[in-house]
């Protein structure tokens, strides 16, 4: 046996197994997470350290402008992952999230927190591009989007969890403590990512020059499915960064139950949880084109109910209406955005890392900047988040119609 047989060979018996190899993408995905969730807990301090009213959601800048950084990071992820392999870029992200998480919680004034969530999002936005480009290398068709659907059970755990955790954190420590808390954990994510082998083979990557880069962006553009799902999932994420931005003040000061919010944010969590278990199970049953279909008309009811609450409250509803539509609405999203996001790359599998960088881009980009635009305007009411929800529910469900290839006439 010549000893690259025998490399080979040790290198397969030191790699995870499937469990392992989807429970670590899970939270290296959840790095993003535990970058949003855990530190939700803080705002109401944070409006205190900077001279903001408590109704004040400037603040929500801390969750868009990491939003941004993700967003736009993502544009240059995808290139070097399929030239440079996995790996190395993922170490790379990781150590700009560390950065960025350390400079957060030393930062003076908001703009410069906003500056350092900037650089941390760009940290954050590599370790997801990986996970997503191993999931398509490793899986493809109903099987990926099983595996999807999987890794989404266990990261919807860090929601489920982070803000109690967070809060806890803050009952005994500065507020910034929730910072170097996320910069620990994407430390032991890197040294447990070091079992995971490099996914991508030497002679699938592409060249790291213009005209590939161009010919990769070409073929995203002109690829319908995963143009059209991708612009369909950048309302999807509206109405989830609205969510984000505004779940601390909706349910802190509009509703008044301030000390809930841990626990309303958590339970609402363990429905994404329990809807991507189920989803994993229907779409081997039916398809992942069936259940698509079927939960975009779902989410359309779910969030015309939540307007319906909200404007015969008159924008101050019954909590008890108003949260536990507005749970379920967003538990449809398990039933979507794993499935679209399949849709999407199914097409282009060459260039998988450059098609996940740029959906997530378009994805985060624009639903950091629509959905943060809207999150700005509630303040005492939720009208505006109910009346967007549905209007983005609608574009949604449009745009996954129009990533549909035409049906050919029949001739006869």
């Amino acid at each position: 046996m010549t000893p690259t047989a025998v490399q080979h060979e040790a290198v397969a018996a030191r790699a995870p197994g499937r469990r392992e190899t989807l429970a670590m993408l899970s939270l290296i995905m959840a790095l993003m997470a535990m970058a949003i969730d855990l530190m939700l807990s803080a705002f109401d301090d944070i409006r205190s350290q900077f001279g903001l009213v408590a109704t004040s959601n400037e603040v929500a800048g801390v969750v868009t402008w990491f939003f941004m950084g993700f967003a736009v990071a993502q544009f240059f992820y995808g290139p070097i992952t399929d030239r440079f392999g996995r790996k190395p870029v993922l170490g790379v992200s990781i150590a700009i999230y560390v950065v960025g998480g350390v400079l957060s919680a030393l930062a003076p004034t908001l703009g410069l927190l906003f500056a350092a969530r900037f650089l941390w999002g760009i940290g954050a936005a590599g370790a997801r591009v990986v996970a997503t480009a191993v999931v398509r290398d490793l899986f493809e068709g109903v099987e990926m989007a099983q595996a999807m659907s999987q890794i989404m059970a266990v990261f919807i755990m860090v929601p489920v969890i982070a803000p109690a955790f967070g809060a806890g954190i803050i009952a005994l420590l500065p507020w910034q403590a929730v910072f170097w808390a996320c910069s620990i954990w994407a430390v032991g994510m890197w040294l447990w990512s070091k079992r995971l082998p490099e996914t991508l083979p030497v002679e699938r990557r592409r060249r790291l020059d213009r005209s590939d880069i161009a010919d990769s962006y070409s073929t995203f553009l002109r690829t319908r499915p995963t143009l059209w799902y991708s612009i369909a999932s950048v309302f999807m994420q509206s109405v989830f960064t609205m969510y984000l931005a505004s779940s601390e003040l909706i349910v802190s000061e509009i509703f008044g139950r301030r000390s809930w919010f841990p626990f309303v944010f958590g339970i609402t969590a363990t429905g994404f949880g329990v809807a991507s278990l189920v989803n994993g199970r229907v779409v081997g049953k039916y398809g992942v084109r069936k259940v698509l279909d079927v939960m975009l008309l779902v989410l359309i009811g779910a969030a015309a109910l939540l307007f319906i609450v909200a404007i015969a409250g008159h924008g101050q509803p019954s909590f008890w209406l108003f949260m536990p539509t507005l749970a379920f609405m967003l538990s449809v999203f398990m039933f979507i955005m794993p499935n679209m996001n399949s849709e999407a790359m199914q097409p282009v599998p060459h260039i998988a890392g450059t098609v996940s960088a740029l959906s997530g881009a378009l994805r985060m980009l624009g639903g950091s900047v629509i959905g943060g635009v809207v999150a700005t305007r509630i303040d005492t009411s939720v009208t505006p988040f109910a009346i967007a929800a549905l209007v983005f529910a609608v574009l949604a469900h449009v745009s996954a119609r129009v990533a549909r290839p035409a049906v050919p006439p029949v001739t006869i």
